[in-house]
């Protein structure tokens, strides 16, 4: 048999803590869509850019390596955060909670 549908009577209640935390994930994913679409935006600009100045300039220095990489480096600890930095555990919470707490 299939499972209820989210909402319905049968379902129960959702445990609001639950929705909240999904609501927060989705939200992290879809800004981290919009930066990795902003990044890759920019960053063809700035290679194109490149590309007509060693064009009309003979320049073929590859400074757009700099912003692609730094900025780069940003978009992955995101991207960590999103989706591979797990949640923050019980034990986490008291152990910073007896640290904050100590004279």
């Amino acid at each position: 048999m299939s499972e209820p549908a989210y909402g319905s009577p049968s379902a129960g209640v959702p445990d609001p803590d639950l929705r909240a935390r999904a609501m927060r994930n989705l939200r992290r994913r879809r800004a981290f869509r919009t930066h990795l679409l902003v990044y890759g935006l920019v960053n063809a600009f700035l290679i194109a850019t490149w590309l007509v100045i060693g064009v009309s300039s003979g320049v073929w220095f590859p400074w757009f390596v700099f912003p692609l990489l730094g900025w780069g480096i940003g978009v992955a600890i995101q991207a960590w955060h999103v989706y591979g930095g797990g949640e923050i555990g019980e034990e986490q919470i008291r152990q910073e909670m007896n640290r904050l707490n100590r004279p």
